[in-house]
């Protein structure tokens, strides 16, 4: 699962190993090293951050990027050390629950007093004792309101997807995850539901789009897609959304009442990471105000600092207008993710079935 914004990750690969610092003896005195090694998203920091880091730190910061959790996964399974990691909630979970983290020094990390209300006392690490929050967001749709009244989006939620007037005008982020999501929801179930029963009318659901609707399976390329209006409605991550909503003035956004994946991505330092004193140290500097803005601003996503998430959405504030960027807290239809294994296979099975129609 995830969330970028339209940027080639390969210019963002130029950053994997540049640094402005040959090294610092300072640095290897007070860290044990001067060089962090960090895995993550591709195109989800602000430019400024790893050299801004390296510069004031006298460090270097060398980048990997990862394309989904699960390829993450693998790569840590297989041994490979990384001093930094930035998966998602359910993951942070799975790597908890196996053993494949170490315990944040929060002493290192006073910046977690600076998180917004919406990333505070998360399920999967209510404490924060693994994990720092990254960034945040929801799931929702995204629709052409030239074409697409407000009104009926709102009255219908997700069944708007199965609406008929709008056949060959959709797009389904192509993800088992968040599709069984939407139609568990409008159904009235748990998106972590593991019962046979809401599962297989989950599945009908989703068959039912596949069937009568002529949607089109997407992931990143529906942002710059939607920027051009090629289609209607669309499923969409909310900072992918906030992009597509300030490139194109027609475009809105509904979480549906139904509820959604209020969703986090979070900083977590692996159980094999080399240089963890270093890596707490740049937990706290992402958390800062001026990283976390920088971040922000470029990414689109919510961010984990509440004095950011204030500033970006306070009148003149970069995100003043963008139903977007914030997502709803305290909604009570909404949920996070758990990891469940079996499910994970289960639903990957039926996800194929349905596109295989």
């Amino acid at each position: 699962m995830k969330k970028t914004l339209a940027v080639l990750t390969s210019a963002m690969l130029l950053l994997s190993g540049c640094s402005s610092s040959n090294g610092s003896s300072d640095a290897v005195e007070k860290y044990g090293s001067d060089t962090l090694k960090l895995y993550n998203w591709g195109a989800y920091m602000g430019e400024d951050l790893i050299p801004d880091f390296e510069r004031e730190f006298g460090v270097k910061v060398v980048v990997e990027y990862f394309n989904s959790n699960e390829e993450m996964y693998t790569k840590l399974q297989a041994g490979d050390s990384y001093d930094v990691l930035v998966p998602s909630d359910y993951m942070i979970e799975r790597l908890v629950k196996e053993n494949m983290l170490q315990e944040l020094d929060k002493s290192m990390i006073p910046n977690l007093a600076n998180l917004a209300e919406g990333v505070k006392n998360l399920p999967y690490d209510p404490d924060n004792t693994y994990s720092a929050p990254y960034f945040w967001g929801s799931v929702g749709i995204v629709y052409n309101s030239a074409n697409v009244p407000s009104e009926k989006v709102e009255k219908e939620g997700y069944a708007i997807l199965q609406d008929t007037d709008y056949k060959g005008r959709i797009y389904m982020y192509d993800s088992e995850r968040d599709s069984f999501m939407i139609a568990l929801k409008n159904l009235g179930y748990s998106m972590n539901s593991s019962d046979d029963t809401e599962i297989q009318a989950a599945y009908e659901w989703l068959s039912q789009i596949n069937n009568t609707m002529d949607p089109a399976y997407v992931t990143d390329e529906v942002i710059d897609n939607m920027v051009n209006g090629m289609k209607d409605l669309a499923v969409v991550y909310s900072g992918d959304a906030a992009y597509i909503l300030s490139e194109n003035e027609d475009m809105r956004y509904f979480q549906p009442n139904e509820g959604t994946n209020i969703w986090s991505d979070g900083m977590v330092i692996p159980a094999n990471a080399k240089n963890p004193k270093l890596a707490n140290e740049f937990i706290n500097y992402v958390l800062t105000y001026e990283a976390s803005y920088g971040n922000s601003e470029e990414v689109g996503y919510a961010s984990s600092n509440q004095e950011v998430l204030d500033d970006m959405t306070a009148p003149g504030g970069l995100y003043e207008d963008n139903e977007a960027y914030l997502p709803r807290v305290g909604y009570a239809k909404d949920e996070v993710f758990v990891y469940n294994a079996e499910m994970v296979s289960k639903l990957a099975e039926l996800w194929l079935k349905v596109k295989a129609q």
